[in-house]
């Protein structure tokens, strides 16, 4: 991949304004999963691959998560081209709405940890572990 397919510079600005105007399901989610909160694994918010900026991205099992409002039901078809992009990049993506996140968090951390387990990029003493010890990395 080319240096400039991760966080490409052309798209600095706009990710740096989308991480100012998080929406609240956002900054939620945000809190639970940075610092290397689930299974040591380090997340990036608002992260671009390509001409994309996915909302939360952890590269060292190329895991992607979404989360959707009102907005996306009338983007179907870039979210359907988004996705197949991303899903020739070898990255998995799993999405949320925001209600779900604001009403659910639980359910969707554990969703979250289930897909990390299953990845099979997760290193073996990642698994099972919550805030694990940094040094293994």
């Amino acid at each position: 991949m080319p240096l400039h397919f991760y966080n490409n510079q052309n798209q600095k600005e706009r990710r740096r304004e989308l991480r100012k105007n998080q929406t609240e399901a956002e900054k939620l989610l945000w809190q639970k999963i940075r610092g290397r909160k689930i299974n040591n694994l380090k997340f990036h918010r608002q992260f671009s691959i390509g001409p994309y900026i996915v909302d939360f991205f952890c590269p060292q099992i190329r895991l992607a998560v979404e989360l959707d409002g009102e907005q996306h039901k009338d983007s179907v078809v870039y979210d359907k081209e988004r996705g197949s992009f991303l899903k020739d990049k070898d990255i998995v993506t799993i999405r949320f709405w925001n209600y779900e996140v604001l009403n659910d968090l639980e359910k969707v951390l554990e969703r979250i940890k289930k897909e990390i387990e299953n990845n099979p990029l997760n290193p073996p003493y990642n698994k099972g572990e919550i805030g694990g010890n940094p040094l293994l990395l």
